[in-house]
């Protein structure tokens, strides 16, 4: 004796979808669309339309992303923002530390060049060569 369904019950076999799993597109253009890895650009792009006041479940239907991690991009990029805010633009000390930074590297470059001319020296010695000859402050 077989059973036989009515066109309202489900098939035996369905399984209704998973709470917070984004559907999955039918056809696969539309995951092909999708890029596997996210670029910094794509989540900020994400994140302002999620601040501009798109649905987050939206977003995370048409994107195929959890809605806690498009959350968790638009933190961070709240968070970034804020701490663009906290520096200052005109901060003396921190113009200090680009001329501080410029004056080492200058000594640096000094020292490696007088290092190399010290080799050079010491290879022309060791080979029996005379030492280059120094005119006269005269």
């Amino acid at each position: 004796m077989t059973k036989h369904r009515t066109p309202s019950q489900p098939s035996p076999n369905h399984r209704a979808p998973e709470r917070g799993v984004p559907p999955v597109a039918s056809d696969s253009s539309a995951a092909e669309a999708l890029p596997k890895r996210w670029s910094a650009a794509r989540k900020a792009e994400i994140a302002i339309r999620l601040l501009k006041g798109e649905s987050l479940d939206a977003l995370s239907r048409e994107i195929q992303q959890p809605a806690s991690r498009i959350s968790e991009w638009r933190d961070r990029f709240l968070g970034g923002g804020e701490a663009a805010m906290k520096e200052r633009a005109d901060d003396p000390e921190g113009e200090a530390h680009v001329d501080e930074k410029r004056r080492l590297e200058a000594k640096i470059g000094k020292q490696a060049m007088e290092i190399e001319l010290l080799y050079e020296k010491c290879n022309k010695l060791e080979a029996g060569l005379p030492p280059a000859s120094r005119r006269s402050k005269r």
